[in-house]
């Protein structure tokens, strides 16, 4: 069977070299290794999605050049999917709902803080510090019955006792120069959100089942998702679903050093395209051959 590679931006915004640089590389090594190449958008994000970002993520990449198989999987389109994998973790006593919203967390945090640093996750942000895990199980079902919004949580003690030690091959580099075995640490990101009361789903269930569904079988991605893919060897541990490869590349910087961003208004492939650029320049731009 051909290898399966996909890219998959989320419309909140319009992508920039760094999103031209990854969909490029999926393509080209798609192309090398006579695979084929997917189009998904991560639109779960109903609040920042916005239908006129994705198309222009449609305009964007075929100016590039690149084409996708259709149909293209929008993951606002699959919340069933996701509410089965849900139900699994669900029977196998792994996720449980956390009531503090966030302004409540961060107080939570700050006074956890008082005594020392909080532990915090690869990215940067505190881990859960709440102890909805210890709730009766009436109270939750109070809780949940009064319509306050929640957070389905992983119980990632529990995940990981029953998933047992982890691991991948990454084919790229992490950020670090992690190369061939990797151990994964999911644990370092604490009980991970796996979806909310409003949305079903949460980027690292839905990344895992979507790969699974669609039979992914390479993942090329930025190493800024590098350590992400630990949380998500564990996921597809506990539902069963294969392993793909895994290759992270380097990231796209901007003149001070940081990651191109939407939120950061890096420049974008519109902005490069209306002030004369051509895709032959976008691949010079990004190190491409």
């Amino acid at each position: 069977m051909p290898p399966v590679f996909r890219f998959a931006p989320s419309p909140n915004g319009y992508l920039h070299l760094g999103h031209a640089f990854s969909a490029l590389l999926n393509v080209d090594l798609a192309r090398q290794d006579g695979g084929r190449f997917l189009l998904r958008i991560e639109d779960i994000d109903t609040t920042r999605c916005r239908p006129e970002f994705e198309t222009a993520i449609y305009q964007d990449l075929a100016w590039l050049g690149v084409a996708w198989e259709r149909p293209v999987r929008r993951q606002s389109e699959h919340a069933a999917d996701y509410r089965k994998a849900l139900e699994k973790f669900s029977a196998l006593g792994l996720v449980y709902p956390s009531f503090e919203s966030r302004a409540e967390i961060a107080k939570l945090v700050a006074q956890r803080e008082t005594h020392g640093p909080w532990p915090r996750d690869p990215d940067g942000a505190p881990l859960y510090p709440g102890a909805a895990k210890l709730l009766p199980s009436d109270e939750r079902a109070r809780l949940i019955e009064s319509d306050i919004p929640y957070a389905l949580r992983l119980d990632m003690a529990a995940a990981c006792a029953h998933a047992g030690e982890l691991g991948w091959t990454e084919h790229g580099e992490g950020p670090d120069g992690e190369t061939g075995a990797v151990l994964a640490r999911p644990q370092a990101w604490g009980d991970v959100i796996l979806a909310r009361k409003e949305t079903p789903t949460s980027y690292h269930l839905s990344v895992v089942v979507d790969d699974a569904l669609q039979g992914v079988t390479v993942v090329v991605r930025g190493q800024d998702l590098f350590w992400s893919t630990s949380v998500h060897r564990l996921l597809q541990k506990l539902l069963g679903l294969p392993q793909p490869a895994y290759r992270h590349h380097r990231l796209i910087l901007d003149g001070a050093g940081r990651k191109l961003s939407k939120s950061t208004e890096a420049t974008g492939l519109r902005e490069l395209r209306a002030g004369g650029a051509t895709p032959a320049d976008i691949r010079r731009l990004a190190g491409l051959p």
